[in-house]
């Protein structure tokens, strides 16, 4: 299951993490971002063990948003070692999210 990452939780869980970490911006607003949703969980069954999946709702943490630029939502983040090494903007498809998150396994 896909974990809760807030402004106060971010430095921690995905800064920190000596896995790779996929990061879902999202908002209950956000019609594409339900649509997500579902594949976001999904991911973070798959790779239980291998890397974070989490979510970070931008309404609650514009902290975080601004920090990494977040205009367009949807946007999935991929960090490793603390820096973004992958980002996709808008609805894509599990394989192509998958794929990307592998790559960096």
């Amino acid at each position: 299951m896909a974990i809760e990452i807030t402004d106060k939780s971010f430095q921690e869980t995905v800064l920190n993490s000596d896995k790779p970490v996929l990061v879902d911006f999202w908002a209950a607003w956000c019609g594409p971002c339900r649509m997500l949703g579902p594949i976001v969980e999904e991911i973070a069954n798959d790779f239980e063990g291998k890397a974070i999946v989490g979510k970070v709702d931008v309404d609650n943490n514009q902290q975080i948003s601004m920090d990494y630029g977040i205009r367009n939502i949807p946007t999935v983040l991929i960090f490793k070692n603390g820096e973004v090494v992958d980002k996709l903007v808008g609805v894509s498809p599990k394989e192509v999210i998958a794929e990307k998150l592998q790559a960096h396994l």
